[in-house]
């Protein structure tokens, strides 16, 4: 059944009986999917029948149907022509693992961090009035991404707006209300009906003209429905709340929709789901299965990597339990990435020291500054694409302050199949720039080791910002802190210095051996070491910067400010990230597009060089 629906229109034809074969014909096809290409499974998996409803309910790609993130949006992507580019998600070249507008019509809005769907329905909904066009607005959040301050924001704003817009939450780890069952779903039917709210409306009109009556119905209908039904927020932001209803019940959801697609004005439809549904494995470890992997379809293992040593993350890891077994100041903070910032031992080991705010970067940086006022010494782990989110809090409330907060910046550079959305591209830029804040950038595992004490031990605010996956396969040797602010020469050559800065100095080494040349680990964006840079300047024809950063305000940048500064007139030539968004691939396959390799690093410095 389901390679007759290519699109949502071919969906619409089928009768309610055909929908929940063609829902788990989906789910099968999703599984084995994933299991060939990787990605993110539990989540979509949570959502096949909402998926289904949605579309067979409202006229997309004309009604605007808004994902919140992406991780669940996989179902939506095979039933709006992309069934058969499956196959190539997250590839170069192949689908986005998050929604992309110009990858089809039906991704009404682009999304690779969360908590953005309210608003961006609400603006579309703004925009539809302004021009006169009566469409429906559906924004589909998580909630986990409920708990992030803009999507509150949004809500409140819509309330006050009193715009035709449907929240639909996704609630598939019970966060917000008990498990649904008859009572729950029978009151969904009669809330959600045109019955119930002509009634509704009515006695407010009729009773609202009576002197006092007015308030007394209100305050009536809101005392009811709070007993009854977690909703009384929702209500209060202006919203009319229905639910919650069983998710993956496809005719309560098809009823429910049709009949809310009848209401106006902002609705909230709560839905309850089970991460992972259909697929044992997942059922039983959503966590794990929330991005996965190859795996085998019929047992859910996970195909190994088949490369040896540990990752920066498990690097950071076994730095923080290590250190706070020594320290009781310090505290750990991450918003929502517990499992992909490398703290599942930390919070084991220290659960009244580990703090997981959800998805909240602005307060997890700020809590961390309010932490490090009273003597405290926090350390937020955080991805550099999210660390994005918090940018103020990080001037205002650290920067400023002086304040003794350690960063332990993961996903720093390119990240492969997550693509443009979650690169960590920009926080060298975006970081150097602030006063009293303290870049370190590790060129291997035992590096990030002791560049995390370093950056401990500083009295102030200060970054280690290391890429994803495994290094060098280095030792991890215990020790001590690294020399503050001084960077190392690690190899002797001759007219060309190669100034690397973290996971780039791998590359420089291999240019190097073929040119002969001179290679610096700076190991410190902020302070740079400008008498090591001095000297190279003095003794090289060309200086050579390589970072995995944009190069606009970045460690190239940095270096080109140093010898302005001193008044040092010597060839100079950046490599870096370009000034594009670089879509999903491998990390070297990205590293191929930005020419970063060594192999395309080669012919121009020979062409720089012959031309001296």
């Amino acid at each position: 059944m389901l390679e007759q629906v290519d699109l949502p229109e071919d969906l619409r034809l089928l009768d309610m009986g055909q929908l929940q074969p063609l829902a788990d014909e989906l789910r099968e096809f999703l599984v084995e999917s994933v299991s060939r290409t990787g990605g993110h499974l539990a989540a979509g998996l949570g959502v096949v029948e909402l998926t289904v409803a949605l579309h067979y309910v409202f006229d997309t790609p004309r009604d605007k149907l808004v994902w919140d993130v992406g991780h669940q949006a996989y179902p939506h992507k095979i039933l709006t022509g992309r069934r058969e580019r499956m196959a190539g998600l997250r590839q170069k070249g192949g689908l986005s693992g998050f929604l992309k507008c110009s990858e089809s019509e039906y991704d009404a809005f682009g999304a690779g961090h969360s908590s953005t769907s309210i608003g961006a329905a609400l603006g579309m909904a703004v925009a539809a009035k302004q021009e006169g066009i009566q469409r429906e607005h559906i924004a589909v959040i998580g909630d986990g991404a409920l708990s992030a301050g803009m999507a509150f924001e949004a809500l409140n704003h819509a309330g006050a707006l009193d715009m035709d817009l449907l929240v639909v939450l996704n609630d598939n780890d019970m966060s917000i209300s008990n498990p649904v069952g008859a009572v729950s779903n029978y009151l969904a039917r009669v809330l959600s009906s045109r019955f119930y709210n002509r009634v509704r409306e009515g006695g407010k009109n009729v009773l609202g003209v009576m002197p006092g009556m007015r308030n007394l119905v209100d305050r009536w209908e809101e005392h009811m429905k709070g007993m009854l039904i977690p909703g009384t927020l929702f209500e209060e932001l202006g919203f009319n709340y229905i639910g919650p209803i069983d998710g993956h019940d496809l005719p309560l959801m098809v009823q429910t929709l049709r009949n809310m697609k009848q209401m106006r004005g902002p609705r909230f439809l709560h839905v309850v789901t089970q991460k992972g549904r259909g697929f044992a494995p997942a059922e039983g470890d959503p966590c794990v299965y929330h991005g996965v992997g190859p795996f085998d379809p019929d047992t859910g293992q996970q195909n190994g990597s088949g490369s040896s040593g540990k990752t920066y993350t498990q690097v950071f890891s076994d730095w923080i339990c290590g250190q706070a077994a020594e320290d009781e100041r310090l505290l750990a903070i991450t918003p929502a990435m517990c499992e992909g910032s490398g703290l599942v031992q930390f919070a084991t080991d220290f659960p009244r020291r580990y703090f997981d705010v959800g998805i909240a970067e602005q307060h997890a940086v700020t809590l961390a500054a309010g932490m490090a006022c009273d003597g405290l010494k926090p350390v937020v782990a955080i991805y550099s694409t999210f660390l994005q989110r918090a940018y103020d809090q990080l001037i205002h409330d650290v920067a400023l302050q002086n304040l003794d907060v350690t960063f332990a910046v993961d996903r720093a550079g390119l990240v492969g199949a997550d693509g443009a959305t979650h690169a960590g591209a920009y926080d060298l830029s975006y970081v150097r720039c602030i006063p009293n804040m303290s870049i370190l950038a590790p060129a291997d595992e035992n590096e990030c080791h002791h560049m995390l004490q370093a950056a401990w031990e500083h009295p102030g605010p200060a970054m280690v910002r290391y890429p994803r996956g495994k290094g060098t396969g280095v030792e991890v040797e215990a020790g001590q802190a690294l020399p503050w602010g001084k960077g190392e020469i690690r190899r002797e050559g001759q007219r060309v210095a190669l100034l690397c800065f973290g996971s780039m100095l791998a590359t420089g080494m291999q240019v190097a051996e073929a040119l002969d040349a001179t290679v610096v680990n700076m190991r410190f964006v902020k302070p740079l070491d400008v008498q090591l840079l001095q000297e190279m300047a003095a003794s090289h024809e060309l200086l050579v910067t390589l970072e995995e950063n944009a190069l606009m305000g970045g460690a190239g940048s940095a270096v080109a400010e140093a010898l302005n500064e001193k008044g040092i007139q010597v060839p100079l030539l950046p490599f870096g990230l370009p000034d594009r968004y670089l879509e999903q691939g491998t990390q070297r396959e990205q590293l191929e597009m930005a020419g970063l390799t060594a192999g395309q690093i080669l012919p121009i410095l020979r062409e720089r060089l012959g031309g001296l």
